[in-house]
């Protein structure tokens, strides 16, 4: 296995309701994106490249507009940060606010063999600086967290590789929140259980659903 499938939807996502424990507001969710990171980089699975965010107006709702600010070498928490995305906002829209921060970047997976693999995208992670109180959320979409390749066919050397990879940096992520994150909605192909993703029935055969047909 050297090249990774990526699903159009998640394998697995976990929500972190926030309101209760940390302040609104963009400058807050920064903050809270640049704790996640740490995490996140201590276990190899986030090295953030850029943030990229959508526009929109209250009591309007989307403008449309999507902004990417690099951040190879400016930390989340850099107080200067917020000022460079509120400089972005869009002149067409003078009221405009910031919706939900998506921190790009690429993270490292483990081949069956134990080799190191780079991926963009290994992790998808946002952080919501939603006025009434900020939230933030995890979500995968490749089958190397998963018992059963998309295919359908057991691949335990990759899952044994990174799925306790995962796990623990979403036990870390919730120590360092210090809230218990819901499990995000199921897909097609998968959902959260606890700190990894579900592992559906086997068929008599031994393997798993196909699920190509969506890729």
């Amino acid at each position: 296995m050297s090249m990774l499938m990526r699903a159009p939807q998640p394998c697995g996502s976990w929500f972190w309701d926030l309101g209760e424990v940390e302040e609104p507001g963009l400058v807050s969710a920064l903050k809270i994106a640049a704790r996640m990171v740490d995490v996140l980089r201590e276990h190899d699975l986030l090295d953030p490249v850029m943030l990229e965010y959508r526009w929109y107006v209250l009591g309007a709702g989307s403008t449309g507009v999507t902004s990417g600010l690099l951040i190879p070498t400016t930390p989340l928490n850099d107080p200067k940060l917020s000022e460079k995305v509120l400089a972005s906002r869009p002149i067409g829209f003078p009221d405009a606010e910031v919706g939900d921060l998506e921190v790009i970047g690429s993270g490292l997976w483990i081949t069956s063999e134990g080799a190191s693999r780079k991926e963009s995208r290994l992790i998808d992670l946002s952080v919501s600086p939603d006025p009434f109180g900020p939230s933030a959320e995890v979500a995968v979409h490749h089958d190397i967290w998963c018992w059963f390749d998309f295919s359908g066919r057991p691949h335990p050397e990759v899952y044994n590789q990174n799925a306790p990879r995962l796990a623990k940096a979403l036990e870390d992520l919730t120590s360092v929140l210090g809230v218990t994150p819901e499990a995000g909605e199921p897909t097609y192909f998968g959902h959260a259980h606890g700190c990894g993703i579900s592992t559906p029935d086997s068929c008599d055969d031994g393997l798993g659903p196909d699920l190509t047909d969506k890729l």
